[in-house]
């Protein structure tokens, strides 16, 4: 799994406090989204493949 920088994530923290200032929730759910996104660039997927490959990965976890 790629990792994300810490520089990445301030990045991504500084612009969607400036896009959203007045909302703290708001704020959180875009960091969140936007740093799986770059996860996902990362790993050379989409952000719906992404997710369905990280779904999958827990479902194995569990199965075993």
């Amino acid at each position: 799994m790629s990792k994300i920088t810490k520089e990445d994530i301030e990045k991504i923290r500084q612009f969607v406090e400036k896009e959203f200032p007045h909302d703290p929730a708001l704020q959180q759910v875009h960091i969140s989204r936007k740093i799986i996104a770059r996860e996902a660039e990362l790993e050379g997927m989409s952000f719906l493949e992404y997710i369905r490959s990280q779904r999958k990965k827990q479902e194995e976890s569990l199965q075993k």
